[in-house]
């Protein structure tokens, strides 16, 4: 998006021109060449191409203008989108998105995962959750904090309610002086994100599972300080930095012994995605902020959550050593969905009528993160354990035929332009 500013030119337009002088070809020094351009213009034009950091604009772009009929066309995409996958599969389509429902039927359609049961003794084990003063990230550390990890960082932009969140946490834990250190983070700012990260790895050297959990959903047009979408900047690139910052503490961890594990290293990434990702836009539109910012709330906040999955595969891909994965929760009444006011009318009562037939609770949401967090790795095809690079419906349930998980090309386009997004901002 165009700025005021005098000299700006924006980062799309800078890198383009960059990139065209490169193939600028050598001219002969024995031929005579003509410039028509003034001086003061091509200096000028210098001054434009490499604007600094400070004058790109983070100013809210201008929404779509609305037609009569938008409220229709957007709420027929949420409802294509979400349920078009499984016109002709119910029982998946319950089990994706309300297992509870799924049991009802002749045969369980769904896993069996009981945490206080199946989550293993995690002693010596050192967690990060992002997003958790609430909802599923407060409740992936209560159920984890009840199997005695060696410290846990819960992440969250208001201290107050996440020094809220630690008191109710202890007081539902056999051990009441478990290290749980508020973290805090706010991940639409790079600079916050570096300070939790230098925290992190001052105060420990070791990290053994990473439940990036936090994020928002169909919030109105809005950049991040970095000039980047509010819902990708937020759901995306601020976890892509957090653990890009991270990840030399978590390589040293999954080269030592497990504390829990001695003869089987083992380090998570959880992403928190959603089924909702089947309502991104192509990665073209992703990689646009521009392109993205056009589109409707619904159709941003898919393009985020196929970008968790697209950088769950691609870590995986990089970095084999480490287990990382995606998960979508199921529909789930948390603070996302109440109220959601930047919806249109129909999708906002549609929310309101049928929400309370379809919410399941918080406690049934977190069991595909808990379990992606610390259930066996696979060793072998169709062994149920977890396999890297995967995206997961409740509970355990491996999406084989997941398009963005699977494409490989994707993933390494969103994962060299959030690298170029970082490097812009000197990340």
């Amino acid at each position: 998006m165009k700025s005021s500013t005098p000299g700006y030119c924006d980062n799309e337009t800078a890198v383009a021109t960059v990139d065209a002088f490169k193939h600028v070809q050598p001219v002969d020094s024995s031929q005579s060449i003509s410039i028509s351009t003034p001086p003061e213009q091509l200096l000028r034009y210098r001054k434009q191409t490499i604007a600094p950091q400070s004058q790109i604009s983070t100013t809210t772009p201008e929404p779509p203008h609305p037609s009569i009929f938008s409220p229709f066309t957007e709420t027929l995409h949420l409802f294509s989108s979400l349920v078009g996958p499984y016109i002709f599969n119910p029982l998946l389509a319950l089990q994706v998105y309300h297992p509870r429902i799924a049991t009802m039927w002749p045969f369980d359609i769904t896993t069996s995962f009981n945490p206080s049961r199946d989550i293993r003794p995690l002693t010596g084990k050192v967690i990060l959750v992002t997003g958790g003063n609430n909802g599923l990230g407060k409740e992936t550390i209560l159920q984890l904090a009840q199997h005695s990890p060696k410290k846990i960082f819960l992440a969250a932009r208001s201290e107050s309610k996440a020094l809220a969140a630690v008191q109710d946490i202890k007081s539902h834990i056999s051990d009441p002086n478990l290290d749980i250190q508020y973290l805090p983070l706010d991940l639409e700012s790079f600079p916050s994100i570096k300070a939790a990260a230098d925290k992190v790895t001052s105060s420990t050297d070791r990290l053994d599972i990473l439940v990036l959990n936090a994020g928002i959903m169909a919030t109105p047009p809005g950049l991040t300080p970095q000039g980047h979408d509010t819902q990708l900047g937020t759901n995306h690139l601020g976890h892509f930095l957090l653990t890009k910052l991270l990840l030399p503490t978590l390589i040293k961890t999954a080269s030592q012994p497990s504390p829990s594990s001695p003869d089987q290293p083992d380090v998570r990434i959880i992403s928190l995605s959603s089924e909702a990702h089947n309502m991104s836009p192509p990665i073209k539109t992703i990689t646009s902020t521009s392109l993205l910012t056009a589109t409707n709330p619904w159709t941003r906040y898919g393009a985020s959550k196929a970008a968790n999955i697209l950088f769950a595969s691609e870590l995986a891909r990089r970095h084999p050593n480490l287990t990382s994965v995606s998960v979508h929760p199921g529909i789930i009444k948390t603070d996302l969905y109440i109220p959601n006011t930047n919806s249109n009318f129909l999708v906002r009562y549609g929310t309101m009528i049928f929400g309370p037939l379809m919410f399941q609770t918080v406690q049934k949401g977190a069991l595909n993160q808990i379990w992606a967090a610390v259930a066996a790795r696979s060793s072998q095809q169709g062994d149920g354990g977890v396999v890297n690079g995967a995206y997961y419906t409740p509970v355990g349930i491996l999406r084989k035929g997941n398009k963005w998980s699977q494409d490989a090309d994707a993933a390494r386009q969103l994962w060299e332009w959030s690298e170029a997004e970082l490097k812009k901002s000197g990340f």
